[in-house]
């Protein structure tokens, strides 16, 4: 199953509920589960989304608890049960923080949704940001990035064809060490996240995706600029997905206030603005929409599909 096009321009959707920051979450999702999140993702899949997407924290300590909420479902366990009742959509991790487990438990997990999904995953990696969850699993949070290099490598054999995946690294050492199922895929695309110096390198060299964490539109063209100046001058030829998280968006006429960054109006006119990112070099956005209850979320989804969406490219 191909990742989202190189030539033109996707959209997938990070899913609500499923993690319910005070950043992003709508109200009406304090009270939602499961089943809502199946509507979705099914409305995902009918409407042509690239992929839905789940987050990753273990577990959140007390400072942080009223902004983040510590409603964060376990992204493998969520995925799954979506691409049970899904039949074409991508199911991307956004993002997994694997320094917080051995690569080859994250392996064995990633792996059977792969299997089971029939090669729909998309592993998104990220250092992490929250030292608390580091210290309770005994990672080490100082040398989370230094660990996530080695981390992506380990994976990368993990993740291969091989039933014995090999790897010999300063913090992770395996060989001999059978798993199967394996994945559907040939090679699961990994895709980095985070827009942090260190992490776009990471991307640039070790990913084969970028996924900004929230940069504005007058930010992204110097950070794809990087990209590929960096990938250049390592010799990497192979085509890299760059990503964006869009602003808000409400197709049509809202008749509530749904906040001054988001974008809304008539299809043609939103396309018009994210057509803005396809000239930057971006190749897949990811795509948030006002709304105040599952049926409108639903009903917006279902909007862009069908009229924003064929006017991207």
């Amino acid at each position: 199953m191909p990742v989202p096009s190189e030539e033109r321009l996707s959209y997938g959707i990070q899913l609500p509920v499923q993690s319910q920051s005070t950043i992003y979450a709508e109200p009406w999702e304090a009270a939602a589960g499961p089943a809502d999140l199946v509507e979705i993702a099914r409305a995902a899949d009918r409407a042509g989304f690239a992929y839905v997407a789940s987050c990753d924290h273990v577990a959140i300590p007390r400072r942080l608890a009223d902004a983040m909420s510590t409603i964060w479902y376990d992204p493998v366990a969520t995925l799954a049960h979506l691409a049970a009742v899904t039949e074409r959509v991508r199911l991307l991790s956004h993002v997994a923080v694997v320094g917080l487990r051995h690569p080859l438990v994250t392996a064995k997990q990633y792996a059977t949704l792969d299997h089971l999904s029939g090669g729909r995953l998309i592993l998104g990696v990220g250092a992490g940001h929250v030292r608390e969850e580091f210290e309770a699993v005994g990672a080490d949070f100082e040398r989370r990035g230094t660990v996530l290099d080695e981390t992506i490598d380990a994976l990368r054999a993990a993740l291969g064809p091989e039933e014995f995946p090999v790897h010999h690294g300063k913090t992770y050492d395996f060989e001999g060490l059978g798993q199967r199922p394996r994945p559907a895929q040939q090679r699961v695309p990994v895709w980095v996240g985070g827009s942090s110096p260190a992490a776009v390198r990471r991307a640039a060299l070790r990913g084969d995706g970028w996924l900004p964490q929230g940069d504005p539109r007058d930010r992204l063209p110097a950070q794809i600029a990087r990209l590929r100046e960096l990938r250049a001058e390592a010799g990497i030829e192979e085509p890299l997905t760059v990503g964006a998280i869009t602003e808000p968006l409400y197709v049509g006429e809202p008749g509530w206030e749904v906040g001054r960054r988001t974008l809304s109006g008539a299809p043609e006119v939103l396309a018009a603005s994210l057509r803005e990112y396809g000239a930057m070099g971006v190749h897949q956005i990811q795509v948030r929409f006002r709304s105040r209850s599952r049926d409108e979320l639903t009903d917006q989804m279902a909007a862009f599909g069908a009229d924003v969406a064929p006017h991207l490219n």
